[in-house]
């Protein structure tokens, strides 16, 4: 009677491992593709005789959430954002010093998944 247990033991775990695989291979290629289609959002700060302005704070607003999140731009004026929901609309603007750039939209219907965004600083921030 124990050696009957055994084989059926050992077959439930086997079918249980079975169909428990094919779920997480399942996940993962799911998880793959919602990644696929994040977006990316990058480009320059510049001045107005266009030349690079690094230390700049750059200002991305998810419009759904009114999430804000920040990035300095490095010493060429480059600045990168990633991961960002394709579904969403956002905002984006740089600041330096006293000065600002004017607002951009970056919009959920850009299919893009690579989007260049340059901002100018050339204006005083309002106070």
């Amino acid at each position: 009677m124990i050696t009957c247990r055994i084989p059926r033991l050992a077959l439930f775990i086997t079918l249980m491992f079975l169909t428990a695989f094919p779920a997480s291979a399942q996940q993962t290629k799911d998880q793959k593709k919602a990644e696929a289609q994040l977006r990316t959002v990058h480009g320059l700060v510049e001045n107005k005789d266009e030349d690079p302005v690094p230390a700049s704070v750059v200002y991305l607003l998810n419009v759904k959430t009114q999430a804000v999140r920040t990035s300095f731009a490095d010493d060429k004026g480059l600045y990168r954002f990633s991961g960002l929901d394709p579904n969403v609309d956002y905002e984006i603007h740089a600041e330096h010093e006293d000065m600002t750039s004017s607002t951009r939209t970056i919009s959920s219907f850009d299919s893009r998944r690579d989007i260049e965004v340059n901002l100018k600083v050339s204006r005083k921030k309002k106070e």
